[in-house]
């Protein structure tokens, strides 16, 4: 009999390439995807049918949105050993389109969950023996009695009143092609560049579709055929690019020589539909003693996450994904496609 005579369950918190367990205890959620089709039913796993998904993960979500109940226990796992959180179960499935990025992955399938026990800060992650946790689905029944028995020695109160936060209102954060082209005009973008950015990006589309039927493309080919097209739409001359520049995939310069004392940002590319965002400390480290570097971008040639310079530290300042137009991302707590692609031309300058 389970501890406390309630169904168990371990989700997926992430992977190897990509971990979110923060935004699931941030939010109060555990998530799961993909969600592209919309809140599940039928007629949304005949889609998902079609559309090339596997049923075995269409299992996987009925098992996260039917099959789980409130008041369920749910251990937040990453790989087989390592647990970060446990909680309860509260509510029914909800489909919300803020999670419809989630470091490249859709996961709008979002159960709400009071966490009473967290692997953050000075807590770190509980681990076991490999292989304790199942690999494979997302979301699974813990079968595990070391895990039960572990979670019962923290003598957590099922009942406990936790505050879980409200999420943030998901039909406010849309944009559109028009305000993104007024946006950058205002700032100072000609025109005839602006024209030019939205025929790339239009281009980028189709390309993204294309390589959708087809394997992943490489590092070297995201680079040339998604990253460098828009960075040239942005304004930025060959003279003043570098690429494979001392170890730097693309250096970025504001005027010639190119050299470090020129560098004032710096492009970490991964290959389409890897995590960007975990490129940040690389990207990091190659700005180390460039004193004028003021922006890491971080890339798989679809998505972009920007870091701007204050003080000594970089600071997540923009994200976007150029499949889908947000005006704000705001599991990551900054600004949207707009700000984004301001922040990636030549005469960027942050506004006080």
């Amino acid at each position: 009999m389970d501890i406390f005579n309630r169904t168990y369950w371990q989700q997926g918190g992430g992977d190897g390439d990509r971990v979110y367990c923060d935004i699931c205890f941030q939010y109060g959620v555990i998530l799961n995807g993909p969600g592209y089709a919309g809140k599940l039913n039928i007629n949304v796993k005949k889609k998902m049918l079609s559309d090339g998904i596997s049923p075995r993960k269409v299992s996987d979500l009925q098992r996260f949105c039917f099959e789980m109940q409130e008041g369920d226990i749910v251990v937040l796992r990453v790989g087989t050993k390592e647990i970060h959180g446990v909680g309860v179960i509260v509510g029914e499935y909800e489909w919300n389109n803020i999670f419809s990025d989630v470091d490249g992955w859709d996961m709008q399938h979002c159960r709400r969950v009071r966490w009473l026990w967290k692997a953050e800060g000075k807590t770190k992650a509980k681990e076991f023996p490999v292989y304790t946790l199942k690999q494979g689905d997302t979301t699974q029944k813990l079968t595990s009695d070391d895990v039960k028995d572990w979670i019962d020695s923290l003598g957590l109160d099922l009942k406990k009143e936790v505050k879980i936060p409200v999420l943030p209102d998901e039909n406010t954060e849309e944009t559109s092609i028009e305000d993104i082209s007024d946006y950058l005009y205002e700032k100072g973008v000609a025109g005839n560049s602006i024209k030019t950015l939205v025929d790339v990006i239009d281009d980028l589309h189709m390309i993204a579709k294309w390589y959708k039927r087809t394997p992943a493309p490489s590092e070297f080919e995201t680079e040339a055929y998604l990253i460098i097209p828009l960075l040239r739409a942005l304004g930025w001359t060959p003279q003043k690019m570098a690429i494979e520049w001392n170890r730097v995939d693309i250096a970025l310069f504001d005027k010639l020589p190119r050299e470090d004392a020129n560098l004032i940002a710096v492009v970490e590319a991964k290959r389409k539909g890897n995590s960007c965002l975990t490129a940040f400390s690389q990207a990091e480290d190659y700005s180390k003693n460039k004193s004028r570097c003021n922006r890491l971008i971080v890339t798989d040639g679809l998505r972009y996450g920007v870091f701007i310079k204050d003080g000594d530290v970089y600071i997540r300042h923009a994200y976007m994904n150029l499949t889908e137009f947000k005006g704000k991302y705001e599991i990551y707590e900054c600004a949207g496609i707009k700000e984004a692609l301001w922040a990636m031309t030549p005469d960027w300058h942050l506004d006080v």
